[in-house]
């Protein structure tokens, strides 16, 4: 037997928007761009439409730039090219949050690439 969801669940655009901005609070304070994204999630997935997903996303992407950043120290040793790598994970981790937030805003899936999935 298959329990249909009965609970309305509104359409926010602009909470999914700001969840996926307030990953840029890593670029101000040093953490809690993993952290706040994933109170947002935790506490409005089941009442705002498709937060779930962008949720989940975000969650995955913050742990994959978590991953390479840690793998990357290493890497430094190795003829520079952890260096490399933490620059293209800074640069990842600006633009892509700004382009899902504008995705999000539009009422677009969001897209994160070289996520691995952890949720």
């Amino acid at each position: 037997m298959e329990i249909i969801n009965q609970k309305s669940m509104r359409v926010d655009n602009q909470t999914l928007a700001i969840t996926h901005l307030t990953q840029l609070v890593d670029y101000v304070t040093g953490f809690g761009g993993l952290i706040i994204p994933l109170i947002i999630w935790a506490t409005s997935k089941d009442s705002i439409a498709n937060m779930d997903e962008h949720g989940k996303s975000i969650i995955n992407f913050q742990l994959s730039m978590l991953l390479y950043i840690i793998l990357s120290i290493p890497a430094i040793l190795l003829l520079g090219l952890g260096i490399l790598t933490l620059i293209g994970v800074g640069i990842m981790g600006f633009v892509f949050p700004i382009v899902n937030a504008v995705r999000a805003s539009n009422g677009e899936s969001p897209y994160y690439p070289l996520t691995i999935k952890f949720v």
